[in-house]
């Protein structure tokens, strides 16, 4: 079994740290690399996976209520958590609410559970990645616009995968697969470029990012489990939806800080502690499921 979640986590935490470590010494710019991830490669990850002829939509309906059971249900514990803590809730509920499904969530199913897990760790990713981007620069700025949703390249690919799949579109062979193609080159940019952006946290408020590194994943498993006792989800469903539940806080989160003016530091504290500490929580997930 050991040696079973090695095989899983290595590749992960193998190319985050091949990121963490070129930027130290190179200090690369990623933000055009960033922005094809965002605008191309991820979007044509997603629209692969969900309007392929192995995606039925009734599926995964079950699956994307839980994962909002385990997103929602984590930001009702961090609530209170935060004014215990006496720290700002815009500033440490979201990044207990908004996990990193993308950059972690999706190479980590995939290792787990193989080419054929895709479609619901997409699904998984759609959810939380729809919340984040609905609920979270509200809870920043609550005179933040919702309009920037529908111009987000991610989440257009998403609906119109949905909609492909739906109506039972079949989308020319050959145009699939380069679209697929094209989205194969994201899960591997997506580690690296995590890995990167962690050499721009800063450990400056130790004891709120253990705090925050320990209650993300703790409230996402109790929820996933509590999910998954109410839900009628396959076996394998139930064991990506623990996975979803323990996994640490989004990077997105430090971005809309710095975007909003939020405490950008203390988010970077919790985002930083959250991925480094997904070291004990992922390994203990993967053994639960596996």
């Amino acid at each position: 079994m050991f040696a079973r979640i090695v095989e899983v986590i290595f590749p992960v935490f193998a190319l985050v740290v091949l990121g963490y470590l070129y930027a130290r010494k190179r200090k690369p710019d990623m933000q055009v690399a960033n922005r094809l991830n965002t605008e191309v490669f991820i979007p044509a990850l997603i629209f692969g996976a969900l309007a392929s002829k192995n995606f039925e939509l009734e599926q995964y309906g079950w699956l994307a209520l839980g994962a909002a059971m385990v997103v929602l249900g984590s930001g009702l514990v961090a609530w209170p958590a935060a004014r215990w803590l006496g720290v700002r809730k815009a500033t440490f509920v979201p990044p207990m609410m908004f996990s990193n499904s993308g950059n972690m969530g999706l190479p980590l199913a995939v290792l787990a559970f193989g080419e054929r897990a895709l479609p619901a760790a997409v699904m998984l990713f759609f959810v939380e990645n729809t919340l984040h981007y609905v609920l979270g620069p509200r809870m920043l700025n609550r005179s933040a616009p919702l309009s920037s949703l529908f111009r987000e390249p991610v989440l257009i690919a998403a609906f119109l995968g949905i909609a492909v799949s739906a109506l039972k579109v079949s989308v020319w062979g050959p145009l699939l697969y380069a679209i697929q193609m094209t989205g194969d080159v994201s899960i591997p940019l997506l580690l690296f470029a995590l890995g990167v952006r962690l050499t721009q946290s800063r450990l400056s408020d130790f004891r709120l990012g253990v705090i925050g590194g320990i209650l993300c994943p703790a409230a996402g498993l109790l929820f996933a489990f509590l999910a998954i006792q109410v839900l009628p989800l396959s076996g394998q469903q139930a064991s990506m939806l623990i996975l979803f539940g323990a996994l640490p806080p989004a990077v997105l989160n430090f971005v809309f800080a710095e975007r909003y003016g939020v405490e950008p530091h203390r988010v970077a504290s919790l985002v930083m502690m959250g991925n480094l500490l997904s070291l004990v929580f992922v390994p203990l997930a993967l053994y639960w499921v596996l």
